[in-house]
């Protein structure tokens, strides 16, 4: 469970996306992507999580440049190994990718809800 701090911290992010969260945001909430209720910003223990799919326990992470960086990447990597231990699947898209290939962000995050679905 996340603490008073995360939740506070989540609150001024949802207010403050980048660009790429928001072009994806727009596509993703009020259940437009096959039904499925996404929450953006979402607190899980120390860490928020960009966009999160409680049904298929999924995040999905939208990654800018920064995280080419060797020691962004591992931190991304204990990150991404800390869901995992909880049962919660990271799926990482690019920025550039939802600004040039939103179509196909949404075909693998749907990719990744049916496999975790059926």
């Amino acid at each position: 469970m996340a603490d008073s701090i995360s939740y506070e911290r989540a609150r001024r992010m949802r207010r403050a996306l980048t660009p790429p969260e928001a072009q994806l945001w727009l596509l993703l909430k009020g259940r437009k992507l096959d039904g499925l209720k996404f929450r953006k910003q979402h607190p899980v223990g120390p860490y928020i999580l960009d966009f999160y799919c409680a049904e298929a326990r999924l995040a999905v992470e939208v990654d800018g440049m920064v995280h080419g960086d060797p020691d962004q990447a591992r931190h991304d990597a204990r990150r991404t190994a800390w869901f995992a231990g909880r049962g919660i699947a990271v799926l990482r898209v690019q920025a550039s990718d939802v600004r040039g290939e939103i179509e196909g962000v949404l075909n693998a995050i749907r990719g990744v809800v049916l496999e975790r679905l059926t």
